[in-house]
C-alpha cells in the first residue's frame, strides 16, 4: 500500500518476509496468480488470513499484484476483560503494560480460549511477540455441533490512516460477495467491522467465512476469522455456520488482552527494501480520478470504489451494459518481474515490460472473461489493469466482451499519467 504516510511495522515486517520468500516462488499457473481482478483489495484481505492461517499461500499472494494470515471450559464468552496472558506477568494491568512484557505462542493460545465458549480444541498453532510475523493463533474449535477452524492476529497501523478506514469499511459487494456486513465506531473510539460472508465468492462450495477487525484509537489492529469447517479450504463443511456469533466475534476481538499484545510488539523491525519509487504521496482517491480520465469518451462510470492508496475499480458502460475495470498501481516490484513475467512479455525500447491476458473470470461466474495488461517501469512501478464482461466479478456475464479493448487496455497502463504519482 502504504495508504497513509505513518510507520507501519506489520506491513514492513511481513512486506519484508514475502519479499524474501518470493523470490523463489513458482507459480504452476502464472495466470491466474497475477490475473485477478480485485487487484489489491483482495489480496490485502488474504493476507492476512494467510497470516493467520499459516502456509505458502501468502508468498504466492506477493505475485497477485491483482489485487492480507489461526480446556477452559465454563467462562463466559461474552466478557471483555483481558484473557489470561503471560504466567510471568499475570497480574500486570492491562491498562499499562510493562515494557518487558512479552507473550509467547501459548500465551497467545491461552488468551484466544479463555474468551471462547466452552468446547475442545485441535490443532492448535500460535506465534507470539518475538517472532518476525505478527503474533497470532489459530486452532480448531469445537462446541459439540462441529469442528470449525479460527483464527486471530494483531498487529499495529496508523489509527487515522486510509489502510484502517479500509480494514473497517465493508468492502464494496460489486467486489466480494457477503450476506452481511456492520461497520461502526465504538464509545472508546475504536472502529469494528463485522463481515458475514463465503471462503469462496462464487459459492462454489458453502464454506462461510465470518471476519472482524477492530482498530482502537491507538493504532492496534486486531483481526479475527472463523469457518463451519475445520480449515480454511479443502475441507467438508462441519456445521452450518460458524460458531461465534456476531456478539461473540465482537467481545473476542475487543477483548483488553490484545492491547497488551500489541504494546509487546518489536517497534523497529529492519525491514529488506529498495531504493524504488516510494508509494507514499500519491493522493487518496487519485487512481480512480486518473483512470477516469484516462476512458474512451463514449464510457459512462456508473459506479466506482472509494478512496485508496494503489487499488481502484469503476463500472463503465457503453450503452450496451455495465463493465467492471480495476487498476492497480504498484511501486516497488522490480524484483517480482521474474514471477509476473515471462519469456514471452514484451519489452520496450524505453525498458518497459508487457503483457497481455485474456481468461476466464471467477470460477463459477456464467460466461465471464477478463482482459487483463500487465505493464512495469523500470524504476519497478507496475500498472496492471483489468476489464470484465460483468458489472460485478462473481455475478454472471451481462455482455460478450468488456466495454474496452485490449488496445486500450494497453494505452491506459503505459499512460505517463502514472508516472506522474497521481
Amino acid at each position: 500500500m502504504p495508504e497513509n504516510q505513518h510507520e507501519d511495522p506489520f506491513e514492513d515486517r511481513f512486506a519484508a518476509a514475502l519479499r524474501n520468500t518470493g523470490h523463489s516462488f513458482r507459480s504452476d499457473d502464472p495466470a491466474a496468480l497475477v490475473g485477478r481482478g480485485e487487484v489489491r483489495g483482495r489480496r490485502k484481505q488474504l493476507l492476512r488470513r494467510t497470516a493467520v492461517l499459516g502456509g505458502m499461500t501468502g508468498v504466492a499472494l506477493v505475485g497477485v499484484g491483482a489485487t492480507l494470515l489461526l480446556p477452559s471450559g465454563g467462562h463466559d464468552p461474552r466478557r471483555t476483560s483481558a484473557a489470561a496472558g503471560p504466567a510471568a506477568t499475570a497480574s500486570s494491568s492491562a491498562a499499562s503494560p510493562s515494557p518487558a512484557e512479552t507473550f509467547t505462542g501459548d500465551d497467545m493460545l491461552r488468551a484466544l480460549k479463555e474468551l471462547l465458549p466452552r468446547g475442545t480444541y485441535s490443532e492448535e498453532e500460535a506465534q507470539g511477540t518475538g517472532s518476525a510475523m505478527p503474533p497470532n493463533a489459530r486452532l480448531v474449535f469445537d462446541d459439540g455441533q462441529g469442528a470449525a477452524a479460527l483464527g486471530l492476529s494483531v498487529d499495529r497501523m496508523d489509527p487515522g490512516g486510509e489502510q484502517a478506514a479500509q480494514w473497517t469499511t465493508c468492502p464494496d459487494k460489486k467486489i466480494v460477495a457477503y450476506d452481511d456486513c456492520t461497520s461502526a465506531t465504538r464509545p472508546d473510539g475504536s472502529r469494528l467491522m463485522v463481515l458475514r460472508g463465503y471462503e469462496y465468492p462464487d459459492r462454489r462450495v458453502d464454506t462461510k467465512w465470518w471476519n472482524a477487525e477492530l482498530v482502537t484509537p491507538d493504532g492496534v489492529h486486531v483481526t479475527l476469522s472463523e469457518w463451519n469447517a475445520p480449515a480454511q479450504k479443502d475441507a467438508p463443511v462441519s456445521r452450518p455456520q460458524p460458531p461465534l456469533s456476531v456478539e461473540q466475534l465482537e467481545d473476542v476481538v475487543t477483548a483488553e488482552v490484545w492491547k497488551r499484545v500489541a504494546a509487546a510488539m518489536p517497534r523497529s523491525p529492519e525491514p529488506s527494501v529498495t531504493d524504488e519509487a516510494s508509494p507514499e504521496g500519491r493522493p487518496s482517491g487519485a487512481i480512480a480520478k486518473t483512470l477516469i480520465g484516462l476512458l474512451p469518451e463514449n464510457l459512462k462510470v456508473t459506479g466506482r470504489s472509494g478512496p485508496g492508496g494503489e487499488y481502484a475499480y469503476l463500472v463503465v458502460d457503453d450503452g450496451k451494459g455495465g463493465s467492471l475495470v480495476q487498476i492497480n498501481v504498484q511501486p516497488g516490484m522490480s524484483d517480482m518481474a521474474g514471477m509476473l513475467f515471462g519469456d514471452d512479455a514484451e519489452e520496450l525500447a524505453d525498458g518497459r515490460l508487457v503483457t497481455t491476458r485474456q481468461s476466464p473470470g471467477e470460477k463459477g461466474a456464467e460466461g465471464v472473461v477478463m482482459w487483463t495488461v500487465d505493464t512495469l517501469r523500470p524504476d519497478g512501478l507496475r500498472v496492471v489493469v483489468s476489464a470484465f464482461n460483468t458489472p460485478a466479478q462473481h455475478q454472471d456475464a451481462t455482455r460478450d466482451t468488456p466495454a474496452l479493448t485490449m488496445e486500450q487496455l494497453r494505452e491506459i497502463a503505459l499512460s505517463t499519467m502514472w508516472d506522474a504519482g497521481v
